[in-house]
């Protein structure tokens, strides 16, 4: 989810199987590493994790567009708050009051969402690693409505862009934390989304299962901004935001252009955001891109919708650095119209012009297509060394068959897909637009892959991703614990017996600590079965036949 520019713009200051290649062999597996289920929400377009604050535990939304660790308290009454909650009554014995509960929490969203509270400190884990004493916001009202039992967001970006890091002393995001402090195996998270429960968040390391080969990820330099008015002298990070080199349309080029291209030395930027579904782009863009595909129409200027044929046989295709990544119809079509069932509601989405000079945002409909690697939190990077950096690492080939129509239909029939709306039988003109004065401080350069001296990861970590003498193979990786197994066994009359086991998954029930009462009654709250659990011997006995598989 897109943080409100307003909301910071005004501010009077703002692991475990495998390490390092190369490594002896017989060394202990590192517990600087994890990687955690990440599970796609019915609303389709949250994805989730499970952590555990204090003694409860949490569903938190991802979002890399964001900096903001917060969650719902019990003291939050509205609507909107009827989740799982943190339950202040319980008087954790973790829980460090910020200022007796008198600094201010805030964050607000740039769907006009947000969400009000107090900071505090709380022991946050995921998996097994673990951060005592985090800054977190309790909400005491919000009007951010989550499905599935989420109970709050799990911001991953850069602290200049968290509200909570700039009104407590020492209050980085979780990440930035385990980072700064050389908690993990390498500064980085990695994210695979997936239209499931089978994805992954990795810390401190990346997917082993997902990455095949380390060299050919594509690694991209993220791009600084300039200090709000005289916020400082010198630029630092904000976003996860990126230079997006071309756009094309079954081959035909649509060369991007920047709102600001003076201010972004002709660049166009890419904001890289896990907490949105869609991709959402520049009209000026947007609109030659669907001029290239028969039949497409803008159905809604208040959103940027446009419809093509839900037969259309082009592919889309987005580059960074020096890769194009190949978008098929049904990573960009969203779904056919009820009422217009020949006609697919796409992506990419055209947006007014943000007066941050971010003209393009990619959320999981391009994510799922990629593993995406995010070198650093914090003002991300290596102290004096490494800048922070994007990788993306392409999940299908990009000379691969576009997708058959009659393919796609039947990915549509399978997903339930439609859109409940009826199209304007009428065309719409692409509106004109009117650009908003740039935000920053436009005296001051930005260039991507500044290496700064503060705010990133700790210096004490080698460099592995400097531009000069780049290593991504000796990046470590982690493998997520196996929930299925294939049993192949021979019976005693020579047959070949095949036979699918489920690990058993214990329940645990959200928002609530093992045991509590309240005036002798526990509280109300859902279970959720998550992860992978069971006997000792259910345990080994995975471990024995993951080989099998």
């Amino acid at each position: 989810m897109r943080r409100s520019l307003s909301s910071i713009s005004g501010r009077s200051s703002l692991h475990s199987r495998q390490v390092l290649e190369g490594i002896a062999s017989g060394m202990a597996p590192s517990t600087n590493s994890t990687i955690v289920p990440v599970i796609y929400a019915s609303d389709r377009q949250t994805y989730y994790v499970q952590a555990g604050v204090g003694h409860v535990t949490l569903r938190l939304a991802l979002d890399t567009a964001s900096a903001d660790l917060w969650l719902v308290s019990s003291d939050c009454t509205s609507s909107a708050c009827n989740v799982p909650k943190y339950p202040l009554a319980f008087e954790s014995s973790t829980f460090v009051p910020v200022n007796s509960n008198a600094t201010a929490f805030n964050v607000s969203y740039a769907d006009s969402t947000g969400a009000q509270g107090f900071v505090a400190r709380e022991s946050v884990s995921l998996a097994n690693l673990t951060v005592a004493g985090q800054a977190v916001g309790l909400a005491t009202d919000s009007n951010v409505k989550f499905t599935d039992q989420v109970s709050g967001v799990l911001g991953l970006g850069f602290p200049r862009l968290s509200s909570i890091a700039n009104s407590a002393v020492n209050a980085t995001p979780f990440f930035a934390t385990m980072a700064q402090n050389g908690q993990l195996d390498y500064p980085l998270f990695g994210l695979s989304l997936t239209r499931d429960a089978s994805g992954t968040l990795a810390f401190g390391a990346i997917d082993g299962s997902v990455v095949a080969n380390r060299s050919q990820i594509e690694w991209n330099e993220v791009v600084p901004f300039a200090p709000f008015g005289h916020e400082s002298n010198t630029s630092t990070y904000l976003q996860w935001a990126v230079v997006l080199s071309g756009v094309s349309v079954n081959g035909t080029a649509v060369a991007p252009q920047p709102t600001y291209p003076t201010q972004t030395l002709n660049s166009s930027l890419a904001l890289i955001d896990a907490g949105t579904a869609g991709i959402y782009g520049p009209y000026q863009d947007v609109s030659r891109m669907f001029d290239l595909i028969d039949g497409a129409r803008l159905v809604d200027d208040s959103t940027g919708q446009w419809v093509v044929p839900c037969d259309t046989e082009e592919t889309i295709s987005f580059s960074f650095g020096g890769r194009e990544f190949v978008l098929q119809p049904t990573d960009y079509l969203i779904g056919p119209a009820s009422g217009n069932p020949n006609l697919c509601l796409s992506w990419p989405r055209a947006l007014p012009p943000s007066a941050d000079g971010i003209d393009w945002q990619f959320g999981s409909s391009f994510l799922r297509t990629v593993y995406s690697i995010y070198r650093q939190v914090l003002t991300f990077g290596i102290n004096s060394k490494e800048p922070p950096m994007i990788g993306f690492y392409p999940l299908a080939n990009a000379t691969a068959p576009v997708e058959s129509a009659s393919a796609v239909s039947a990915f549509f029939a399978s997903y339930s897909a439609t859109v409940g709306t009826t199209l304007p039988n009428f065309v719409l003109a692409t509106p004109s637009q009117t650009t908003p004065p740039y935000t920053f401080n436009a005296s001051i350069t930005a260039t991507a892959g500044e290496i700064v001296k503060s705010g990133l990861a700790t210096s004490t970590y080698s460099a592995l991703l400097g531009s000069n003498h780049p290593n991504a193979t000796a990046l470590p990786t982690i493998t997520p614990t196996p929930t299925v197994a294939t049993f192949i066994l021979t019976d005693t009359s020579g047959h070949t017996l095949t036979s699918v086991s489920t690990a058993s998954q214990p329940s645990v029930t959200l928002g609530v600590p093992a045991g509590w009462t309240v005036n002798g009654a526990r509280p109300r709250a859902q279970s959720a079965s998550w992860g992978v659990g069971g006997s000792v011997a259910a345990s080994m006995l995975f471990a024995l036949v993951w080989g099998a598989l």
